[in-house]
C-alpha cells in the first residue's frame, strides 16, 4: 500500500488533504529544464504545443475551404494542395500533400501503376520516371518540386498508336524482362539515356543503367538490349 506522503499528488500539494468544503490546493507548476534560453513550466510548454497543433491545423483547413491564407498560414510553411501536374503530355489536377513523393501522387493518386514501389529509399531504381527527360528516383521526389516540369512515365513512351518503344522491343528481343518488377524502371533509364546519348559506349550504357537493381540478375541482357536499341536508332 502507497504511504501517502510519497504518492507524489501528495508531494505536490500543500502537504495534507482539503479540509471539507475547502477548495483544494492549486498544483504548482513544475519547472522544465533546458527547454528554450530560460525555464520553462509545464503548463506553459504543453499551451505552446497544443496553439501551435491548432494554428497548423487552421491553416490546411484555409486552403481546403478556398480562403485566402494569412501572412501567418504562409509564413509557417502552408502550401497549396490541388495543382496541376503534367504527365505524359497531358495537365492533371491532383490533390497532394506538402511532402507527398512523385511515386505515390503517379500510383495512388493518378492510377499509373506502372511505376514501381520497390526499395521506397532511393536505391533500387524501380520507380524511375523522366522529369523534363531526366531519369530520377520518384520515390525520393517531392511532388511539388516538379510542377511545371514534363514527367513522363512507363505508360507515356509508346508511340502514337500503341506501339512499343524501340527500348522496349530491343529489351524483348534481348530477353532483359525476367520477372519483369524492375524492367519499367530499367526502360525509362535506357530512354533517358539514348536521349541525352542516342549513340553510348558499352560503358557508357552500363554507367547509366547502374542505378537500377534487377533481382534475377538479367544485367548483361538489359545491357545488351540497350545497345541494340542504340543501333537501331
Amino acid at each position: 500500500m502507497l504511504d501517502r506522503d510519497s504518492h507524489p499528488v501528495c508531494e505536490a500539494g500543500s502537504g495534507g488533504p482539503p479540509a471539507d468544503g475547502a477548495e483544494p490546493a492549486s498544483l504548482p507548476d513544475q519547472v522544465i529544464p533546458g527547454v528554450g534560453r530560460t525555464p520553462t513550466t509545464r503548463r506553459a510548454f504543453i499551451k505552446g504545443v497544443i496553439a501551435s497543433g491548432a494554428a497548423v491545423s487552421s491553416a490546411g483547413y484555409l486552403f481546403r475551404g478556398g480562403i485566402v491564407p494569412s501572412a501567418h498560414a504562409q509564413a509557417m510553411g502552408a502550401v497549396e494542395r490541388m495543382i496541376t501536374l503534367n504527365v505524359n503530355g497531358k495537365d492533371r489536377r491532383v490533390d497532394v500533400m506538402p511532402q507527398e513523393t512523385l511515386a505515390h501522387t503517379i500510383r495512388y493518386k493518378l492510377g499509373l501503376t506502372g511505376t514501381k514501389l520497390g526499395c521506397d529509399h532511393g536505391e533500387c531504381g524501380a520507380c524511375t520516371v523522366l522529369v523534363d527527360d531526366v531519369n530520377v528516383y520518384s520515390c525520393t521526389t517531392f511532388t511539388h518540386r516538379v510542377r511545371g516540369k514534363k514527367i513522363t512515365t512507363i505508360e507515356g513512351v509508346e508511340g502514337p498508336n500503341g506501339e512499343l518503344h524501340k527500348v522496349q522491343k530491343a529489351f524483348i528481343e534481348e530477353l532483359g524482362p525476367q520477372c519483369g518488377f524492375c524492367t519499367p524502371g530499367q526502360v525509362m533509364s535506357a530512354v533517358a539515356l539514348l536521349k541525352a546519348n542516342p549513340k553510348p559506349t558499352v560503358d557508357e550504357a552500363r554507367l547509366a543503367m547502374s542505378g537500377n537493381l534487377c533481382r534475377c540478375g538479367a544485367y548483361d541482357h538489359y545491357l545488351k538490349g540497350v545497345m541494340r536499341a542504340a543501333r537501331e536508332a
